[in-house]
């Protein structure tokens, strides 16, 4: 601490006669330092404290984080700053150099006791501040939805930013269509055709030299994107049973308002890692203040191809390895998939192949190699979790599947109480979902009546532990759980599926993101 400095902050916006010079406050200052005579002066004359973007503070900031300073006195403490998050901020930089702080003034130490006492009051009333402003700044966004407006931030593909005058006056934000909704439209009317895949448009684009948004190339996440987003749909009736199907509770409009002159916004927080537009019961939906453009004939059918999608998953069509869908290659990120010729396999990366924007020309390890570690692995992780299983009591997994079953049940009374108000496009929607739960609890009842006689883990059941919805094989299964190496290959296709979120495949190595 010796060879510290003391370090006196002295700042005036304005010359006035009621107003302290900087001269003054710099006597006033000295009377609290150990050595006046060499003390540092820190000044900003002419600047205002609303803000910390002043010469003279900045340099002090600065010397405190080399460490060159062991106190800093001021005459007021909206010297330093009038706002208290700004203050907070920098004791939060004071205290990590153990630097102390003295106002002559408001006459606090923080040396003493009730200097830090100050302090924490403070610092109480700064968190308090910036709550305050976090919450205004989100009903302020949410706000701005509920009217139509556009919240604000980049706008989607084929539309830009715009002001549109309000009838009472004054403008409000929104957006129009830019010459590239024509691709948009393509996209949306392609793919509700039976035969047209997400990888097929994005080759197309691609190879035609569309640009994507952010970069030269496209792939399924930019086009889901695109294709799950409603504001280019003309929001009409349909469009809102389809949302109270998905289990949306909050709607700025009434059911009348969605007559299809306008396009539709979903907003909400997502919990976890869950993907946007999975699991909507959280999110609320506006109507917009412009026009949607695609109808929601075309529109819907899209979306329920992407349900299908998202059902059957692509990693289910590899037949060359178990692994097919989880690989990713190190260099770009894209997917790798395994190709044969002549008995033999090998990587083929889709982001050179199909992108034409990697480099990576061929992959030393071969997809035998990497099966044989992720199996390792797996190994590992199985027998772990067939120790749990076995020890837990069969009173659990029934409680378990009676909690599913009750979920399912009040799914289907959501959807049957929908049927009334339903017309024939959202009816279709609804038969299907329906059915879907349907299979399911047909598939739970049955595993019950094999509880009693099974007492191994019955088909269906799910392992403690494991990843949810994980399903034991229905084969290959016997009193010490399940054993990998003797899955079919489905068997471990499914396994893989459920415990592995990704592969990513190096020169020399591989990197695996568990899903558990």
């Amino acid at each position: 601490m010796a060879d510290l400095s003391e370090a006196i902050y002295v700042r005036q916006s304005k010359d006035k006669k009621d107003s302290l010079s900087i001269k003054g406050q710099i006597d006033l200052c000295r009377h609290e330092c150990s050595h006046p005579e060499s003390a540092l002066i820190y000044e900003d004359k002419g600047f205002s404290g609303k803000n910390t973007q002043r010469p003279g503070f900045q340099s002090m900031l600065k010397d405190v984080k080399e460490g060159k300073i062991s106190k800093i006195i001021v005459y007021r403490l909206d010297r330093l700053s009038r706002s208290i998050i700004d203050f907070g901020q920098l004791w939060n930089e004071l205290e990590k150099n153990q630097v102390e702080f003295v106002s002559v003034n408001e006459k606090f130490d923080t040396a003493t006791p009730m200097g830090r006492a100050m302090i924490y009051i403070i610092m109480v009333f700064a968190q308090l501040e910036r709550e305050t402003i976090g919450e205004r700044v989100t009903d302020n966004y949410y706000t701005r939805i509920r009217q139509g407006n556009w919240p604000g931030g980049p706008a989607p593909y084929g539309m830009v930013n715009v002001k549109i005058k309000k009838e009472t006056g004054g403008t409000v934000p929104s957006l129009d269509y830019t010459d590239e909704f024509e691709v948009v439209k393509e996209i949306f009317y392609r793919y509700a055709l039976e035969d047209i895949s997400l990888g097929m448009i994005a080759s197309d684009l691609t190879e035609r030299g569309i640009p994507c948004k952010k970069r030269a190339a496209w792939d399924n996440v930019a086009l889901s994107r695109i294709l799950h987003s409603p504001v280019y749909v003309r929001a009409d009736q349909e469009i809102y049973y389809y949302y109270k199907r998905r289990g949306i509770k909050r709607f700025s409009n009434a059911p009348e308002d969605f007559d299809g002159t306008c396009s539709a916004h979903v907003v909400g927080k997502r919990t976890g890692n869950v993907r946007k537009y999975t699991n909507l019961q959280n999110h609320v939906i506006s109507l917009t203040n412009f026009p949607g453009r695609i109808p929601s004939e075309i529109w819907l059918a899209c979306q329920h191809k992407l349900e299908q999608n998202r059902q059957v998953g692509n990693a289910g069509k590899g037949k060359h390895s178990w692994l097919t869908g989880l690989l990713k290659c190190g260099e770009c990120g894209y997917s790798l998939t395994v190709r044969k010729w002549k008995d033999k396999k090998y990587l083929y990366c889709s982001g050179r192949g199909n992108l034409h924007i990697c480099s990576k020309k061929s992959f030393h390890q071969k997809p035998e190699e990497i099966e044989y570690e992720v199996q390792k692995e797996l190994e590992k992780i199985l027998e772990e979790c067939n120790r749990e299983q076995l020890q837990m009591p069969d009173g659990e997994k029934e409680k378990q599947r009676q909690q599913e079953i009750q979920e399912i049940n009040e799914k289907i009374s959501r959807l049957l109480g929908l049927m009334a108000e339903a017309s024939e496009i959202s009816m279709k929607y609804i038969n299907q979902e329906l059915e879907a739960l349907d299979a399911r609890r047909t598939e739970l009842m049955e595993a019950y009546s094999l509880l009693d006689n099974s007492p191994p883990a019955p088909l269906g059941a799910c392992i403690t532990g494991c990843p949810d919805g994980y399903k034991y094989p229905d084969r290959k299964r016997n009193d010490q759980g399940i054993i990998f190496g003797q899955l079919e290959f489905e068997q471990k296709k499914l396994t893989a599926q459920a415990f592995i979120e990704k592969i990513k495949v190096y020169d020399d190595s591989i990197e695996i993101t568990w899903k558990i």
